[in-house]
């Protein structure tokens, strides 16, 4: 597997006189160098995508099924190397790491089993009438920082499948692994079909706004994804946003608390906190409001804080950026007088945080009302059910949601009046290709993921034959 960092352009390895640094998130230090793109790289990307894309759509489904499940499988023989590679430019402990390497190869492999075949709308005296879905041509993939392989195999294998060409641009803090899959993917697909271009946050917009760029898929926050959709109306160009979301956990009074609690914790802190779908704020009943406060505060005292090459724990924020962002956060929930329980910045090298739980918050605090992307868990009383489900429902966001509860049944019925695209009862970051994925309001635009994920990479076409 080659590791070098190098650009896939039109099948091959190239390298640019451009370099972009590679931090380390546990050292704060470069570790490495990747090929940065020029705009004239990305010109013949973009052009070699277009130029492969008649063929590709013209292979049989079957041959593009197997070439996607040809990918999951040179990611499985290379995964350790993967893992330790996502790990260093990530952050994330090994453990995580080579989860989330597992889990896009079983994403693949779902994508190599997926089709749309024509179907049948009416078949009758007056005509046929027939539904074809077809590819959309040129897909632009950008991806986030937070899970680079996870993200990239989204994004690549439900376009080829479908019959798209792709050029993906990765996160410029974490290029490695993204660059490292497209040399998989040259031995694999043909020339141009896939393609991968690494930058320094300045080639987003020139692929947003190429004419020859049909459908643009992002995975992001929600500010850069408002710029994306402005870019992209000039061309009416397709678009699936996956942005922001605060995702809130609901918790009944009938919880078995030491449960609850560390189940809530794993899903906030996952990734140290940098998910878009994590629990990123706790609205528990006044009853057993201390009660869960003792045990997430026990979870967090004990939870290791170190590298990610160590295996396991909690590692550090991926960036700098993120870092001050985070930090910025615990300033300012102190100085509205708020209860912090750890957030303590670690001594030396790496931008370490060690997981906080904040106690006293509320609507109207910034720490409750905004997402924080990082190892941050308000925690908020309430009394009174229905004020919770109205205050999450008027949230910006609207991406995930959670209902803990003893009762399934009640717990249901309250999910279902949650207004968020993914509401789970007693559980959180139940995803898997087969389920969609969507948000409500500003955490994301289409969908992804199962059949709806599918259709958003093709273009309906109507056959309509009269007898």
């Amino acid at each position: 597997m080659d590791t070098t960092g190098r650009l896939l352009i039109d099948g091959e390895l190239i390298d640019s006189d451009q370099r972009l640094d590679v931090i380390d998130p546990a050292t704060g230090a470069v570790f490495t160098t990747a090929s940065r793109a020029s705009v004239d790289q990305a010109e013949r990307a973009v052009g070699a995508a277009r130029r492969a894309f008649p063929g590709w759509a013209d292979t049989p489904h079957d041959q593009r099924q197997a070439a996607v499940a040809a990918l999951a499988d040179a990611m499985a023989t290379h995964r350790d190397a993967l893992a330790a590679l996502l790990t260093r430019e990530q952050g994330k402990p090994l453990a995580e790491a080579t989860g989330e390497i597992v889990w896009a190869e079983g994403y693949l492999r779902h994508y190599a089993r997926m089709s749309l075949p024509d179907r049948i709308v009416q078949d009758d005296e007056s005509g046929r009438v027939v539904v074809r879905h077809l590819p959309l041509g040129v897909v632009a993939g950008i991806v986030a920082w937070n899970f680079p392989v996870l993200l990239a195999a989204w994004k690549i294998g439900m376009a080829v499948v479908a019959g798209n060409t792709i050029v993906l641009k990765p996160a410029p803090t974490t290029p490695m692994t993204a660059l490292a899959l497209g040399a998989l993917c040259r031995d694999i697909f043909p020339a141009g079909v896939v393609n991968v271009v690494a930058d320094d946050n300045d080639l987003g917009p020139f692929l947003t706004e190429h004419p020859y760029i049909a459908k643009i898929s992002f995975t992001g926050s929600t500010p850069t994804g408002r710029r994306i959709m402005a870019s992209a109306a000039a061309g009416l160009k397709r678009l699936t946003l996956e942005l922001g979301g605060n995702d809130p956990a609901i918790v009944l009074d009938d919880v078995d608390v030491p449960s609850a609690a560390a189940a809530i914790f794993n899903s906030a802190f996952l990734n140290c906190g940098q998910v878009c779908l994590a629990i990123k704020r706790v609205y528990v009943a006044a009853s057993i409001h201390d009660a869960l406060w003792r045990e997430l505060v026990k979870l967090a005292e004990a939870a290791k804080v170190r590298p990610g090459s160590d295996g396991n724990g909690v590692g550090p924020l991926q960036n700098l950026a993120q870092f001050k962002k985070v930090r910025g956060f615990l300033d300012r929930a102190r100085e509205d007088g708020l209860d912090v329980a750890g957030g303590q910045l670690l001594e030396g090298a790496g931008y370490f945080i060690s997981p906080a739980i904040v106690r006293g918050a509320r609507d109207g605090n910034q720490i409750v009302d905004e997402e924080q992307f990082g190892p941050i868990l308000p925690i908020v009383s309430f009394t009174n059910i229905e004020d919770v489900v109205a205050t999450v429902n008027a949230s910006p966001y609207g991406l995930g949601a959670s209902i803990w509860s003893g009762d399934t049944e009640a717990a249901t019925k309250v999910a279902e009046r949650v207004q968020a695209g993914s509401v789970w009862v007693n559980q959180h970051l139940a995803i898997g290709p087969h389920i969609p994925m969507a948000g409500f309001r500003q955490s994301g635009l289409g969908v992804e993921q199962a059949e709806e994920g599918l259709k958003e990479m093709m273009q309906i076409q109507i056959i309509g034959v009269a007898k």
